[in-house]
């Protein structure tokens, strides 16, 4: 959940988080990252998420959540297995 970071301390737990992921072999993950009602340029953390992921070579695809685990306000990924 990356709710009511700012965009240095979200990017840096993003990268951690990742990594844990893959440490212990999950498959799809969620990533809470919020709508940003706050701000008129949309939400900041959603755009740094979908950046962060399109260059992870670990992932796969993403998508935003399904209403009921998040909608726009989440993101789910799906991770390549370790070798």
């Amino acid at each position: 959940d990356l709710h009511h970071l700012r965009q240095h301390e979200a990017r840096a737990l993003l990268g951690r988080f990742l990594i844990e992921c893959r440490r212990d072999r999950h498959r799809c993950i969620r990533i809470i990252h919020g709508k940003g009602r706050g701000a008129e340029q949309g939400s900041v953390l959603k755009a740094m998420t979908d950046r962060v992921l399109r260059q992870r070579a670990e992932v796969i695809g993403f998508t935003s959540a399904r209403s009921q685990d998040g909608g726009t306000g989440a993101v789910m990924v799906l991770l390549r297995t370790p070798k």
